[in-house]
């Protein structure tokens, strides 16, 4: 595991202000979730990637564990109006994960797969930033459950809803898809300093 990597500055490229317009500072991790935490059993699990790339992977849990990880500071933006600062989140880097299946050139926009269903989608080249990462730890422990445990996404440069709770699985697209609440209105670009909630 390599050393902490804060990139709470991001917010450079996008603002002045650390923290967005619209948005309100909490020291609590508030709980939102489009349905019920889904079960999860660790034998079972299988983390999959497929779509444009060169090489399908079907991961078990320990498997994608063993592949290289850091953890980094970022800050978290809820599209509901809260932002929780100095999260510390460990895990793999879409990057890295991109370069282990072979991204193919046709490749233009990623959907995110998660245990109940969820969906939401980005363009690749907002994931195939550093600070985009699928996590499994938060602030020193295994993320919870209710948090998305075993596995989330987080995207400090997009609000939350782009990072999918409980994902199992990244699909490469050739052309755009709609995630789940992309397509009942919310934004797709989602970039919290330009209030970017809803299409």
């Amino acid at each position: 595991m390599s050393d902490l990597r804060d990139v709470t500055d991001l917010y450079e490229e996008f603002g002045d202000e650390r923290l967005p317009p619209g948005q309100t500072e909490t020291t609590g991790f508030p709980v939102l979730s489009k349905g019920a935490t889904p079960k999860f059993d660790r034998e079972d699990w299988t983390f999959d990637v497929w779509g444009a790339v060169d090489e399908r992977l079907a991961l078990s849990y320990d498997e994608f564990r063993d592949l290289p990880s850091e953890t980094q500071l970022q800050d978290f933006h809820c599209v509901t109006g809260w932002s929780r600062f100095d999260n510390e989140f460990t895990g793999v880097t879409f990057p890295t994960l991109a370069e282990v299946a072979g991204v193919t050139d046709d490749a233009v926009h990623v959907m995110f797969h998660s245990l109940d269903g969820y969906t939401t989608d980005l363009p690749l080249a907002a994931c195939m930033r550093e600070e985009t990462m699928l996590a499994w730890g938060h602030d020193g422990e295994d993320l919870s459950a209710d948090h998305g445990g075993p596995l989330r996404v987080v995207t400090p440069h997009r609000y939350a809803y782009k990072g999918a709770k409980w994902v199992e699985g990244v699909e490469f697209l050739t052309e755009p898809e709609r995630g789940y609440w992309e397509k009942r209105g919310y934004s797709v670009s989602a970039n919290p300093w330009a209030e970017e909630r809803y299409a």
